[in-house]
């Protein structure tokens, strides 16, 4: 993956609703560093959550309604502002199912050089999204069109977030031991070459967590889970109440052959050495999710829960995707594990079965990541789309 200095405008409007806490958010943030960084594109990322924000930089001020961090203007999206005197930008992206306000849309339309709307949405393996990917939708209340533009896991998608350098710092970070040691160190931990196993454990609440737990706890050598403050958290802290903050600040305990630490929510480049750092990965929602598969560690991925299992679809469709070269004993295994980690099934068998082949897996995910890669990323892909309309435009005009 290489840089690009962009031909498409300059001037890129980022809308973020933070709905679910951080994966909104989180994507978002890659974006905008990314077009800023590697596209030389000035970008302004609208947020209307800047306490959430601030959970994973820390360089965010909520108390400020306009910063700027890594090259990226912060705006603070605001009930009360008045669309009507702000600037429209060239490029707008409405982002993850947000609705950008009425009053700049309509603002947009009245520009004499429309901008491009661009509706960016969630991530998913589902054969349909390559029908839909960078269609136009004519606005019926505007004299405007709106792009969907889907990330994916084809070269027909968007394809995924991925900065031009992360292969390499992965790559170099996994080789440097004493990285990995002082980064432990950074987290609390002094012992981490005791642990056969590290998991770093990132998900929403499990109706049959215990029966995982177990297996963890009576394994043949210590393990190490790491766990991010949220949900899960607060669901380990009731299982296992030393590890409530009220009775044992560092939120450390030990059971059997598992040992249990909640982190505190931690940056974004500290959660990819995270990942890195450990050999098996449980992420959660869309943004986990994309850095664990460049993280090419075995990963367990937990899609945020709908009414009557319609999760599932989204699920599968992925499993069908990611397993369709993987052999197919540990494809079964993998499946059924995802399964039940997705539903509300008991854990302890389907986890041995899976566990049993995570060094085949781990060598299958190398595989896959090049698999994505070869898509190119998204923010790359975005530009890419954005220059071959305005040159259309241009052409036509």
């Amino acid at each position: 993956m290489t840089t690009s200095k962009t031909l498409a405008p300059r001037r890129w409007d980022i809308f973020c609703a933070v709905i679910d806490n951080f994966g909104d958010i989180g994507i978002c943030w890659r974006l905008a560093r990314q077009l800023a960084a590697e596209h030389s594109v000035q970008v302004t990322l609208w947020v209307d959550d800047l306490n959430s924000f601030q959970k994973i930089c820390a360089e965010i001020n909520p108390a400020k309604t306009l910063q700027q961090v890594a090259a990226v203007q912060i705006r603070h999206w605001l009930s009360d502002i008045n669309w009507t005197t702000e600037p429209v930008a060239e490029v707008v992206i409405e982002a993850l199912a947000c609705t950008i306000p009425l009053a700049y849309q309509q603002q947009m339309a009245l520009q004499q050089q429309k901008p491009l709307w661009l509706n960016l949405e969630y991530l998913s393996a589902e054969d349909w999204v390559e029908g839909c990917h960078a269609l136009p939708s004519p606005q019926p209340h505007l004299a405007l069109d709106k792009y969907f533009f889907f990330p994916g896991f084809t070269g027909a998608t968007g394809g995924l977030l991925q900065e031009a350098d992360l292969q390499r710092q992965a790559a170099h970070f996994i080789a440097d031991s004493g990285a990995q040691l002082a980064f432990w160190q950074a987290l609390g931990i002094v012992d981490s070459a005791a642990y056969k196993q590290k998991i770093s454990l990132f998900a929403y609440d499990h109706p049959q967590l215990a029966s995982l737990l177990e297996c963890w706890q009576n394994a043949a050598a210590p393990i190490l889970c790491v766990v991010p403050e949220g949900i899960l958290a607060n669901q380990l802290g009731k299982l296992y109440p030393l590890l409530s903050a009220a009775n044992n600040p560092a939120r450390d305990v030990t059971v059997g052959q598992l040992r249990l630490k909640i982190l505190p929510f931690i940056a974004q480049a500290e959660y990819d050495k995270l990942l890195w750092a450990c050999d098996i990965n449980f992420v959660r929602g869309e943004d986990s999710i994309i850095r664990a598969h460049w993280a090419a560690k075995p990963f367990i991925w937990q899609i945020y829960r709908q009414a009557e299992l319609a999760h599932l679809d989204k699920l599968n469709a992925f499993m069908q995707r990611y397993c369709a070269q993987m052999p197919a004993e540990v494809a079964e295994a993998l499946q059924q594990f995802w399964l039940a980690w997705n539903t509300d099934t008991s854990l302890g068998l389907s986890w041995q079965k899976c566990s049993a082949f995570l060094a085949q897996i781990a060598d299958y995910n190398q595989q896959w990541r090049a698999t994505l890669t070869a898509n190119g990323d998204l923010a790359s892909n975005l530009v890419h789309f954005v220059e071959k309309k305005f040159i259309m435009r241009r052409n036509f005009s």
